[in-house]
């Protein structure tokens, strides 16, 4: 018998490893989490950590070895489903016998739970309480899924003895293998867009295709940013004899990480179309699978499989929870950001936590940070910037580039080279200082910007785990890259797991009492800054398509704020809230003030 999840939310990816350990920390409690699994080094140095704090005989795993990256990932993977299960069993021992311990997870479990009232009212009874609760714990329970991300564009070809290696060691295809090879039965979220190679490597193992009762071992997780990516993508896979079981739509820039910005369409219209579609996009991917599995031979579906549709991206009141929950149908609603002031949850180090929880509005920024030219969220005064600042003041500039997962520019080398690395940025101080001589000082500042903003996050995204379990650090300091989604800047305390869930279900209030915009106007004002800054730094000839382009951008902003307009009005969520239509009618006239034709 499947069991339902116990929760309405989950812990998205955060970082290389902000969520490395998440399941070890939470999915006995029935909380879903994931864990990027692109870095082999930091997993396979939490596995000897974990491997020795729970006595398991997990040894080590030398890169010298063929396909290490893969086997790497499997062992951590296998590693942390033994943790998890052992954690899981000694919990229901412990709720099936003490009252207290019972009662606090009860409290940890949505409002709306037929497994917590069914909980409540064994507590209730008052009499033969603990046989009677094991039985129904033994029905009702289960751990969190143990799912995983790969940022599909995170590939790199890599090389022996200079000699490039087959396509299925590319970084993405070595870390799917290392799932796929897992006895895991969970997700794997595939990010940052098509990969039609890594798409098509999935085909090559079997848990992702269905079993002789038409169950899949492993299952498909995209993250998209509007319907149309999800039929395209949903449909080429489906094509394979390939399911996806979720849809996982992320606010374009409200949300922690890289931002991909859409053309102006708001997280509430694009949960609309979702809404209306989905049977479409659940028929036309059946039909194209079932024919996909015949012409495979292989076992198939009796009926459409499940699938999901779910949210994240700058949610941070319970009301917003269940706006979505009940406005949209979605199944699950991602809590990222706010997860890195739980200590029980997330592998943040103290000084870095501290920073989070003092940092104000202001503070939290889209940075061109990352080596992959994507707008990219963070904080200032980490001490990744610190150290980065006082490096340039003595003319040093660069990193040592010793993981090299972003070295993904050809423009210098066949095998790839990083931005952020101070052989490519050396590179290019050579270039600008060749073409000084026809540039104003205003732009020579402005390239040399370009050049030094980039930072190593391969190192600095994985620090902050090891400065938290006392893990040495080898090689060049880096400090610690942490990418928050903006929507922190209103939860400025270190909480206990319970009091974070019980915040999301609405029984405790962790936010300080300021004006915390609502998180739809909170997106809304962040397109209409991403459209007048692309503007106004835009240089050169505005062509026509750029012209319908910013207009294009401009018209979906204000049919989303129509929109917005109408679903508050019938809902009774947010219906007495003045200042957010305030806020809505403010942004409006901001955009039809805004005559792109004359700039």
């Amino acid at each position: 018998m499947i069991k339902k999840p116990l929760h309405n939310f989950h812990i998205p990816v955060m970082g290389l490893a902000y969520t490395i350990d998440s399941p070890i920390r939470v999915a006995q409690y029935g909380i879903s989490s994931v864990i990027s699994i692109i870095d082999d080094e930091i997993i396979e140095k939490m596995k000897n950590f974990y491997s020795k704090k729970f006595n398991l005989d997990y040894g080590s795993i030398s890169s010298r070895i063929d396909d290490y990256r893969a086997k790497r990932i499997t062992a951590y993977l296998d590693m942390v489903d033994d943790i998890v299960n052992e954690k899981f069993e000694t919990f229901k021992e412990e709720i099936s016998k003490n009252a207290t311990a019972l009662r606090n997870f009860i409290d940890m479990l949505p409002n709306t739970s037929e497994v917590k009232a069914g909980m409540k009212s064994i507590l209730d009874q008052n009499q033969n309480v603990t046989s009677t609760i094991r039985s129904f714990i033994e029905k009702h329970l289960s751990p969190g899924n143990i799912d995983v991300n790969i940022m599909t564009k995170v590939d790199k070809e890599n090389f022996k003895n200079d000699e490039p290696l087959p396509v299925i060691f590319n970084d993405a295809h070595a870390s799917l293998r290392g799932f796929a090879k897992s006895k895991l039965s969970s997700s794997v979220v595939l990010s940052a867009g098509m990969n039609p190679r890594l798409y098509g490597y999935l085909e090559d193992f079997d848990d992702f295709f269905p079993d002789r009762n038409g169950v899949l071992k492993k299952k498909i997780i995209l993250k998209v940013s509007d319907f149309r990516s999800a039929m395209i993508q949903g449909n080429f896979l489906a094509k394979k004899g390939l399911w996806v079981s979720e849809y996982r739509i992320e606010s374009g820039l409200n949300c922690g990480g890289h931002a991909f910005a859409t053309e102006g369409l708001l997280l509430g219209t694009i949960l609309e179309e979702f809404k209306q579609k989905k049977n479409e996009l659940v028929q036309s991917a059946y039909a194209l699978i079932i024919k996909a599995l015949e012409q495979k031979q292989r076992y198939s579906f009796s009926s459409p499989p499940e699938m999901k549709i779910t949210v994240q991206g700058g949610i941070g009141t319970s009301e917003e929870h269940d706006f979505l929950l009940h406005t949209y149908n979605v199944e699950s609603i991602g809590w990222g950001s706010p997860f890195l002031l739980v200590p029980e949850a997330t592998s943040v180090d103290h000084e870095t936590r501290e920073l989070l929880i003092q940092s104000k509005e202001a503070d939290f920024y889209l940075s061109n940070l990352s080596p992959l030219s994507v707008p990219f969220n963070t904080v200032k005064g980490t001490s990744n910037e610190i150290i980065r600042q006082e490096k340039q003041k003595k003319n040093r500039y660069g990193s040592s580039c010793p993981k090299k997962l972003l070295a993904l520019s050809r423009e210098y080398a066949p095998e790839g080279m990083c931005t952020a690395s101070k052989k490519y940025q050396d590179i290019k101080f050579r270039e600008l200082d060749a073409e000084k001589g026809n540039l104003s000082e205003g732009l020579i500042k402005r390239k040399m910007e370009e050049i030094t903003e980039k930072a190593c996050l391969c190192v600095g995204l994985v620090n902050a785990a090891y400065l938290e379990q006392n893990i040495p650090i080898k090689g060049e300091k880096q400090g610690v890259v942490i990418c928050p989604g903006p929507n922190l800047a209103y939860f400025d305390k270190e909480v206990s797991l319970s009091e974070m869930v019980q915040h999301i279900y609405g029984n405790t209030n962790i936010l300080s009492p300021n004006n915390r915009p609502n998180m739809f106007v909170n997106e809304l004002k962040m397109y209409v800054d991403h459209l007048q800054k692309e503007i106004a730094d835009h240089f050169g000839e505005i062509t026509n398509s750029r012209m319908k382009k910013w207009n294009a951008f401009k018209n979906n902003l204000l049919q989303g704020i129509d929109y917005y307009r109408n679903i508050f009005a019938e809902s009774h969520f947010f219906k007495k809230d003045l200042f957010l239509i305030q806020q809505l009618q403010q942004y409006e006239s901001i955009l039809l003030k805004m005559d792109i034709s004359k700039i």
